[in-house]
């Protein structure tokens, strides 16, 4: 019975040289450590391939131990990343490594009212200036009132004009190794954040306001921009369909924005009914609590985030992301091979304009669609939508 049910563990003595992929596969055999080796190989093996979209989610204090440029740059230029939703303060403390400032490894146990006295600032064992903030939101300010700010736009566009200041000052100081909002700028992968006004970034942005500037950052736009991406994920120039992939790094607002495209598509805009065909999630939130953070594959499947047949395709490894995401993008950096970038950012209209196309024709779906079930409980004036749900007449 029990050769049926798993693989045989056969421990091995550790060498002096083992590999990354060696460690991943041969002795990570249980718990949270085989959780992470599934991951490793189901990415290598079927989500980084070349008919999937794969979206991050990335929350928690990431970007200022270093990971943008580490870890989420090097998988963007390789083309395993092609679109991302972010918290704003991720967003805003990679910038300090783009604009050349250092941030310091301490001590979670340092005196935090000395801290204030000397003007430094404590991310749990990550120390800085406080210049280093008065810096980064003096060089936001002065590009944001620059002419092509001056609008209504979505957080994509507003991201890419922010990668490309930040690639310019990158440039001049001779950065060796580009941020993660520059590198996104570069690769043409759009970052999203799902509350704007939730960071630096957005209190500066808010500042402005103050003195007339006509940025106005619409979430409506990022709404419809990532269920487009998500509903033209099946689209595909190869043989089979195209599918979806949700990687979550924590969870929090930014996980939820990501998932949250396939109700978009079928709840709100009546589209097709499929979810997203790969969810893998590093958390240490619990599901017990109900909170969306440790919210489970299983549970999003009620919602219609996740593909019910594609379950066995998904994972939840309950360990630390900074321990997580290093080693991940070690083992796929060796097993891949890089994609071809998608450069989803110089598609966002074009792919936009097929989701209002396909919402708009669904409005008008003739009675004769209704599905059989339920035939008999339509008007000869109600319409439906593809999924099958009544549109309700309206005077």
């Amino acid at each position: 019975m029990s050769k049926q049910l798993g693989q045989k563990i056969s421990p091995t003595p550790m060498s002096t040289n083992v590999s990354v992929v060696d460690l991943i596969d041969n002795y990570f055999t249980a718990y949270n450590s085989a959780r992470l080796r599934e991951i490793c190989q189901l990415l290598s093996k079927d989500v980084l391939t070349e008919g999937v979209t794969v979206g991050v989610s990335l929350s928690g204090a990431m970007t200022p131990a270093g990971f943008g440029v580490s870890a989420l740059a090097p998988l963007i230029r390789n083309g395993f990343i092609d679109w991302m939703i972010s918290t704003g303060a991720n967003l805003y403390h990679d910038m300090h490594y783009g604009l050349g400032f250092e941030l310091f490894a301490g001590n979670p146990f340092l005196d935090d009212v000395k801290l204030r006295q000397q003007s430094t600032i404590r991310i749990y064992d990550i120390i800085f200036g406080y210049d280093v903030l008065l810096e980064t939101d003096a060089f936001i300010r002065k590009i944001l009132q620059a002419e092509p700010f001056q609008k209504r736009m979505g957080t994509a566009e507003f991201h890419y004009l922010l990668g490309k200041y930040v690639r310019e000052v990158e440039k001049q100081l001779g950065v060796e190794h580009s941020c993660l909002l520059a590198t996104a700028y570069e690769c043409g992968v759009p970052i999203y954040t799902s509350s704007p006004g939730d960071s630096s970034i957005g209190m500066n942005v808010a500042a402005l306001a103050l003195e007339g500037s006509k940025l106005i950052l619409d979430p409506s736009i990022d709404v419809n921009e990532t269920a487009a991406i998500a509903y033209t994920a099946r689209d595909s120039k190869g043989e089979s369909e195209g599918k979806s992939a949700a990687v979550i790094i924590g969870g929090g607002s930014p996980k939820n924005f990501l998932l949250q495209t396939q109700p978009q598509i079928h709840e709100v805009l009546g589209l097709e009914e499929r979810g997203h065909d790969y969810f893998i999630q590093f958390t240490d939130a619990r599901p017990d609590t109900g909170g969306l953070s440790g919210a489970t594959p299983s549970e999003a499947v009620s919602w219609g985030k996740i593909d019910p047949e594609e379950l066995p395709s998904t994972i939840v490894c309950y360990t630390d992301s900074t321990i997580a995401l290093p080693l991940v993008t070690a083992y796929v950096m060796n097993q891949c091979q890089p994609r071809p970038l998608k450069r989803i950012y110089d598609r966002r209209e074009e792919i936009t304009e097929k989701l209002r196309q396909d919402y708009l024709a669904a409005k008008t779906q003739p009675v004769d669609k209704i599905p059989a079930v339920m035939a008999d409980n339509a008007s000869n004036e109600a319409a439906t939508y593809p999924c099958g749900r009544l549109i309700p007449n309206t005077p």
